[in-house]
């Protein structure tokens, strides 16, 4: 419930800050995978569902971290603006969110992994035709520049394939995720 609220706190500061100093954009909206797990861990700490822990584990976490690992939004003057803090506090929050469930008793079942695709797949097709009409690049479906993972995918696909480069991307993900789970259940 702490985290939620933290979580929560960080996404209106970002969004009253950007407002008030007459910066906010369509960017800001929480479309963003990131932004759009805050909610759905408001909707697990409401309601308790399997699919949204599913899908934090297996998406929320290689995904925040990996977003604390290469970040984005470093290409503004100073480390002290409110971009980079929020940018830096919410991805922490969203990897300590779905540990402290697994932390807490919660077991991962690869046997879900389809839900959580479906999440995916299902949440983005939207978001890409929303990105066209917004000039936006949630997901980063519709621009591969700006982010470090997304460039690697452009420098060996090409600029019209890069988006090709997220399901060996995912593939490894989850592989990495759900491993230690399988072979802990045949051990036992």
């Amino acid at each position: 419930v702490g985290v939620t609220g933290l979580l929560l706190l960080d996404e209106a500061a970002l969004l009253l800050g950007m407002a008030l100093t007459g910066q906010w954009n369509w960017s800001y909206l929480p479309l963003h995978l990131c932004s759009i797990n805050v909610f759905v861990c408001l909707y697990n700490t409401l309601f308790d569902q399997n699919w949204c822990k599913e899908e934090l584990y297996a998406l929320c976490i290689p995904g925040a971290a990996l977003a604390l690992l290469c970040p984005s939004w470093l290409d503004v003057p100073s480390w002290w603006t409110l971009i980079n803090l929020h940018s830096i506090s919410i991805h922490a929050l969203l990897v300590l969110y779905p540990v402290l469930l697994v932390v807490g008793g919660y077991r991962p079942s690869v046997r879900r992994v389809p839900q959580v695709l479906a999440f995916l797949f299902g949440s983005a097709l939207p978001i890409y035709f929303l990105n066209k009409p917004l000039c936006t690049n949630f997901y980063f479906l519709n621009n591969p520049y700006g982010n470090v993972i997304t460039t690697a995918f452009t420098n060996l696909l090409g600029e019209k394939y890069y988006i090709l480069g997220f399901l060996p991307a995912i593939a490894a993900a989850l592989a990495l995720m759900y491993l230690p789970w399988v072979v802990a259940a045949r051990r036992k």
